[in-house]
């Protein structure tokens, strides 16, 4: 039984508690209920009552796992929902679309509301913990000890968590005396280097007490180890040195009541150099319990399988594989992807359409972003006919693995790197899995009007005529009556991939290139079949000299992030904390006529969106309600 069972069968047990804490979630937290403290001793009076408590703790983070409400994944512009849609609630999806208010925010994860957690409730439930830990007397040092480290390193997450939603925060470092006046309790929104301080701080505290993985998968998995502690804190340091809280100008004047700065009014370059050597000891913990870059095997059930369509399987289930036969998961939570319905277009004939959607798109601009098999931009590979990329072409044998062969479609479509065919299903686009596990009989995306995939019915609809395939597992399959068979896995929140980029990007901030961060770039490159960075940029690009820059190199490490973690949850939070947020997700969404049959009125590029996003978007605002409960509090910036 894992934690998520955990909670859920043992929650029971603190509900007494949970109803107590549940007086500050309502939008108000520091709307303090007095707590009853025979109650408090009740939950502390044993070891099992403790551990009851510890799972409450944990309960605010595994309701993170719904990717639809998680600001990193909804925000990303990676991903689009149509305002048609009827299977899937679609605000989130247009919050880019300038929904996003004062009066009432979308996924307000300061007071609880409109698809929000409240954080500080979660965190508030952790000082309760450590406050009355010592109480259970039939608790061992060893658990003390561990109970201890995964509590501080739920608090220091929590707090991250909104740092980057909400910049300036406060810090909730203890329970709060309600014998005191209200104004005593009342904190401020802190300087954000104070709450990066403070949440490393608490992750330094966390590490040593953590044990290095999970040896019981059965009974803890989900629960925090040193591995997922240290690539936390290296996520941390490197946002705390990103252009959006390093020296941000456009928040020069962001200041409290009190007149205090909250942003820091110069960048620190120094602040790469943590990072770095964060990113270096979250790498090596993980390669010293055996992590490495995940590589399919290729099961019984698979008659045979080719190495292109084994490059392909082992980038797409580095994502989908499960958590402990994923060689390079670090972390996830406890919860499912559940819209794999939303991102799997029609192959079954018999199917009925309301089961399976298929209707979360993926906007053209992210198809663009992808490397040519050359491994370098499509814009700037002098051997790939940029200027003609919208012509036809018909899929020859050598295309087969990736393309229907006799399939005409865009030339887009055509000479992509591994990433693109394992991440994006596309007219004309084989499909290894959904039921036929035979490479000779692949599936493939007929996205045309009228066709197996193509729209059956304006709501259940892909309007850009890409599907994000990477969410898809490639056992989820049709059943006999044409509904979906899902073979569940979780999102990763970290995997070694992602440390991987992280570090490169670190290093060459810190100290511009190196044969390290080429090293560690490539080795992300070569499980898509990719030569190293310098030699492809050298070979094939009109740009040669760029990863030999700094400024060069940097744009190279940002869009391989994008490409390595398109969909996973990151590029929400990569592009504010690059100051990119504003320039990339206010292109349009765009995509293919997907209401005509004829190949030429198919492809005929159509506007979906114009994302209405400006600078007050990278970070959240605070409701009115919330202002009125804290006078010391003041709005979020340019809302």
């Amino acid at each position: 039984m894992k934690i998520k069972n955990h909670i859920n069968n043992r929650l029971a047990g603190v509900l007494y508690l949970t109803l107590l804490l549940a007086a500050t979630s309502c939008g108000k937290y520091l709307d303090v209920t007095p707590e009853n403290t025979g109650t408090i001793d009740y939950a502390f009076r044993n070891r099992n009552e403790a551990e009851n408590y510890l799972f409450a703790c944990y309960n605010t983070l595994q309701s993170l796992a719904s990717n639809i409400d998680d600001p990193g994944f909804i925000t990303s512009g990676e991903l689009y929902k149509h305002s048609y849609d009827v299977t899937l609630n679609t605000r989130n999806f247009l919050l880019i679309s300038g929904t996003q208010n004062t009066s009432s925010p979308i996924l307000d994860y300061w007071t609880g509301q409109n698809g929000g957690k409240n954080i500080f409730q979660g965190i508030r439930r952790c000082n309760i913990m450590l406050e009355n830990i010592d109480k259970p007397i039939d608790l061992t040092a060893s658990e003390k000890e561990r109970w201890m480290a995964e509590v501080n390193f739920l608090k220091a997450y929590y707090h991250f968590f909104l740092l980057r939603m909400y910049g300036p925060i406060p810090v909730m470092d203890r329970t709060e005396d309600i014998s005191q006046p209200v104004e005593v309790f009342r904190n401020k929104r802190q300087p954000v280097d104070s709450v990066f301080s403070y949440i490393t701080g608490l992750l330094d505290k966390a590490i040593p007490g953590l044990p290095p993985s999970i040896s019981n998968i059965n009974q803890e998995l989900g629960r925090i180890t040193k591995t997922i502690a240290l690539s936390v804190k290296a996520e941390v340091l490197a946002t705390q040195a990103s252009p959006l809280f390093n020296g941000n100008p456009d928040y020069a004047n962001y200041k409290d009541k009190d007149g205090v700065a909250l942003f820091p009014g110069t960048a620190d370059n120094s602040k790469w150099q943590r990072a770095a050597e964060a990113c270096k000891a979250a790498i090596t913990q993980a390669e010293g319990l055996g992590l490495k870059l995940y590589s399919f095997i290729v099961p019984p059930a698979i008659p045979k399988l080719n190495d292109s369509l084994r490059v392909l399987l082992s980038i797409q289930n580095a994502v989908t594989e499960r958590w402990e036969l994923n060689s390079e998961l670090v972390w996830a939570l406890n919860g499912v992807f559940s819209h794999q319905q939303n991102c799997i277009p029609r192959f079954s004939a018999n199917g009925n359409y309301f089961n399976v959607p298929g209707d979360i798109s993926v906007p053209l601009a992210i198809a663009e972003l992808f490397y040519t098999r050359n491994g370098v931009p499509i814009e700037e590979d002098k051997t790939w006919d940029y200027p003609n990329r919208f012509a036809f072409k018909v899929a020859e044998p050598a295309d087969r693995y990736y393309l229907k062969e006799g399939y005409s479609t865009t030339r887009f479509n055509f000479d992509r790197e591994a990433r693109y065919y394992s991440d994006i299903g596309f007219d004309g686009g084989t499909w290894f899995g959904a039921g036929v596990l035979k490479q000779e009989a692949m599936l493939y995306v007929a996205a045309k009007k009228g066709s197996l995939s193509g729209v059956q019915e304006y709501g259940y609809a892909n309007v850009t005529g890409y599907w994000p395939k990477k969410l898809v597992h490639y056992m989820t399959a049709y059943n006999t009556d044409g509904g979906l068979q899902k073979t569940d896995f979780r999102m990763p929140r970290t995997r070694l991939a992602d440390l991987y980029l992280l570090y490169a990007e670190c290093l060459n901030e810190a100290n511009g290139p190196s044969q390290e961060a080429y090293t560690y770039i490539d080795k992300v490159r070569a499980r898509a079949n990719l030569n190293g960075v310098v030699t492809s940029w050298q070979q094939y690009s009109s740009a040669p000299g760029k990863p030999l820059a700094k400024e060069g190199l940097r744009e190279i490490i940002h869009r391989e992030r994008r490409i390595e973690l398109c969909f996973e949850g990151k590029a929400g939070w990569d592009l504010r904390r690059w100051k990119k947020y504003v320039s990339q997700v206010s292109k349009p969404i765009q995509g293919w006529n997907v209401m005509q049959s004829d190949q030429n009125a198919y492809y005929t590029l159509q506007t979906y969106l114009v994302p209405v996003i400006s600078n007050k978007d990278y970070l959240w605002p605070l409701s009115g309600d919330a202002l009125l409960t804290n006078d010391k509090w003041i709005q979020s910036p340019f809302w």
